[in-house]
């Protein structure tokens, strides 16, 4: 190792020999450097799982134009609903060829007498294989039968292994907020911060489950447009043609990116995933400027030498920032596995959509060498600052 830096440092690696001469130390301050990255990967999983959790539930339908109620609602879940006639409204338009209502609502299921999950429930019209995804649609029709649903196996606290052979020929049976229901089906949507599981109904059967919800009243409505439409454009000329601050009109994927901003800059969770991200970064820069000083200190005599004898403060920093690279580069392995596993753990404990990605990982990594610098820029300062004779 000793050979290979001195080939691309053009000069001894002090800073790596200085590191390495008290392995005990060496060991501790790469653990310290590993903890702070997982300090930080867990904050970014978290957040991350949250991001992904909130278009989970958008990528179930085509991307149309999405229309919601524009009174305190920020996100898909929320159930204030609006009229169904600003459906047939806007089906005027000469751009939007279809029209169909989502009706959302949200109940317990208690599977076991030991074990309940928030399950979110989606009613569509069977007919509506327009506007759901390819996934989805095959199987949408077969909802037409009373009190049937396509259940969700990532679901979680829930053993969903039996309903893997749920067919129409060969439903499985069970029950659910006061009511007996038919599994006809499958997806693989998974839970999210909002709740455990989501099942597709039918609105006819989304009615008999929610009895205080009409079908006068959905939740959402989606439009289907011409495939040369701008949907921006007709968005823009729709909220002109319904009455006014009655309803909030986007393309789904831009509702999808602005929950998601919603979700990671104004709701509590979002600002506390990034709180603990800050911790992360200061913890390191303090960890590593720990170590670094305390090189600094140890060898205040060598460097006052080095001084003394004509070496440039710039030789100086290039030993500091040589071992707070290494500090980076060698500490950031083990907090990478770490943190793999602590994500693996976790998805299989709780079903969150959980994972590493190459662009965190790279981003860590940077992230790592420049707060690492930081310490090191912070630890030469009493020795750039200092004269040779203060120094002894």
């Amino acid at each position: 190792m000793t050979a290979l830096l001195t080939r691309l440092l053009g000069r001894l690696p002090v800073g790596f020999l200085q590191l390495t001469h008290n392995r005990a130390r060496f060991a501790a301050a790469l653990a310290g450097v590993a903890f702070a990255n997982v300090l930080v990967f867990v904050q970014l999983g978290l957040a991350g799982s949250m991001y992904e959790s909130v278009a989970t539930p958008y990528r179930l339908f085509q991307p149309n134009l999405l229309l919601v109620s524009a009174i305190d609602t920020e996100t898909l879940a929320d159930t204030v609903t609006q009229p169904r006639q600003r459906m047939f409204q806007a089906s005027v338009h000469p751009d939007v060829t279809a029209g169909t209502a989502i009706f959302l609502g949200s109940t317990s299921w208690l599977s076991t007498a030991a074990s309940s999950s928030k399950i979110q429930f989606v009613g569509l019209d069977p007919q509506a294989t327009a506007f759901v995804s390819s996934d989805l649609a095959a199987s949408l029709a077969s909802l037409a039968l009373q009190d049937t649903a396509l259940v969700d196996l990532r679901t979680r606290f829930v053993d969903m292994s039996s309903f893997k052979k749920a067919q129409p020929e060969t439903p499985l049976t069970f029950e659910i907020g006061n009511r007996q229901l038919s599994a006809i089906g499958v997806t693989s949507i998974g839970g999210g911060f909002g709740g455990d599981g989501v099942f597709i109904v039918s609105d006819q059967t989304f009615y008999q489950l929610f009895p205080r919800r009409s079908s006068a009243n959905p939740s959402h409505i989606l439009l289907k447009l011409k495939p040369d439409a701008d949907a921006r454009r007709v968005a823009a000329e729709l909220t002109q043609l319904l009455p006014p601050g009655t309803v909030s009109i986007r393309p789904i994927l831009q509702a999808m990116a602005d929950e998601q901003s919603y979700q990671m800059t104004k709701r509590p969770t979002g600002l506390i995933f990034a709180f603990g991200v800050g911790i992360g970064v200061i913890v390191g820069i303090v960890i590593a400027y720990q170590v670094l000083n305390s090189d600094v200190s140890d060898h205040i005599r060598e460097y006052a030498t080095f001084k003394a004898m004509g070496y440039p403060n710039a030789f100086f920093i290039g030993i500091i920032m040589e071992e707070a690279v290494i500090l980076a580069a060698v500490g950031f392995w083990p907090g990478l596995l770490l943190s793999e596993l602590f994500y693996q753990t976790l998805a299989h404990l709780t079903n969150i959509p959980i994972f590493m990605t190459a662009e965190r990982a790279v981003a860590v990594f940077f992230g790592t060498i420049a707060a690492c610098g930081i310490s090191g820029l912070m630890a030469i300062r009493k020795l750039a600052a200092a004269d040779p004779a203060d120094l002894f």
